[in-house]
């Protein structure tokens, strides 16, 4: 008959490895947004990575989302790339952001093209920021543009609809915008488990 011994005489006896608890590294990127920054673990966007933003509809508020980080990168001089936006910016309302128009480029290209320029962008280390609308990504497509923005230590953000929730994707972080009533939720993070409590729009907008 086996005996049973208590864990912590193991433990004290050194004969059960222990990790130490390593704390996840702060952001060096923050949002922007002090009650976002406070719900990311990182406290801001994961750095050299893949963040989606998986929204409900158009105009829900998804680019003021972006606008803290995109104008105080542009300000510091640093080129924000836009690959096939959906639709034409309007340079009014970038102004009003904050967000420096000289450093702002825009790509057109189309399905997988835009992938592609997306994933060039990423790799070059160039760019501060890249921002996509992928068509039709799927988690390989996703998994590469993750890698190129380790690679050119790059922010990377992916606009989806919000449907593709239900898919898994290799993104650092994921972020859905809803309609009704309008909140983000963070339902992945990296450096720990994703917040159960949403964000109403007046965190954002």
């Amino acid at each position: 008959m086996s005996s049973v011994v208590a864990l912590d005489r193991l433990l004290d006896a050194r004969r059960i490895w222990r990790g130490q608890a390593v704390a996840s590294p702060k952001a060096t990127q923050p949002t922007g947004h002090a009650m976002l920054d406070a719900l990311l673990p990182a406290g801001g966007w994961p750095d050299s990575a893949l963040s989606e933003i998986l929204f409900a509809a158009p105009g829900i508020g998804e680019l003021r989302l972006l606008w803290p980080t995109l104008a105080r990168l542009t300000r510091a001089g640093e080129r924000v790339v836009l690959v096939a936006p959906p639709h034409r910016p309007c340079p009014q309302a970038w102004l009003a952001a904050g967000v420096d128009l000289r450093h702002l480029v825009i790509v057109q290209a189309k399905d997988r093209d835009a992938l592609w320029s997306a994933e060039q962008c990423l790799r070059s280390g160039s760019c501060a920021a890249v921002l996509c609308w992928p068509r039709q990504a799927d988690d390989r497509a996703l998994r590469r543009l993750q890698i190129a923005a380790e690679t050119g230590q790059t922010l990377a953000f992916a606009y989806r609809p919000l449907r593709e929730a239900e898919n898994p994707s290799p993104a650092a972080l994921r972020l859905t915008l809803e309609a009704q009533p309008v909140q983000l939720r963070v339902i992945k993070c990296r450096g720990g488990l994703a917040p159960a409590r949403s964000l109403p729009a007046s965190a954002w907008q």
